[in-house]
């Protein structure tokens, strides 16, 4: 999600409402995003079958979850635009898949914060 400040703040304000996110720091917002997209246990499922499968197609996941398949391209959507997933067209189909360099962004940001609690805290 390599996307200048601007773009990160007018995509907060447009799915997260107006939250006033220009308040807080790119790192917060990024990190707002990558937990909002974390946040449906609809798209942790798609996740997890695009991890187990190292790719996936939106035809096989509607034989796999209790979902339509408008419901499921709608989070499949949400994840591509956070830059969680990434997708390429194959014939009459898109493929999708892990966008690996905004994965790993989105993992040390949750570590991150995470790590930051003190052990001694209440």
């Amino acid at each position: 999600m390599d996307k200048p400040l601007i773009v990160i703040l007018q995509y907060a304000n447009n799915t997260m409402g107006l939250t006033k996110s220009f308040h807080f720091n790119i790192e917060q917002n990024r990190l707002a995003i990558f937990a909002k997209a974390f946040a449906h246990p609809a798209r942790i499922a798609i996740l997890q079958q695009i991890i187990k499968n190292k790719t996936c197609i939106v035809g096989t996941l509607t034989d796999i979850l209790p979902l339509s398949q408008s419901t499921i391209s709608q989070h499949l959507k949400e994840l591509k635009n956070i830059g969680i997933i990434k997708g390429e067209i194959e014939g009459p189909s898109i493929c999708y898949c892990i966008d690996e360099k905004n994965w790993k962004t989105a993992r040390s940001m949750l570590i991150k914060l995470f790590n930051e609690i003190d052990q001694n805290c209440c």
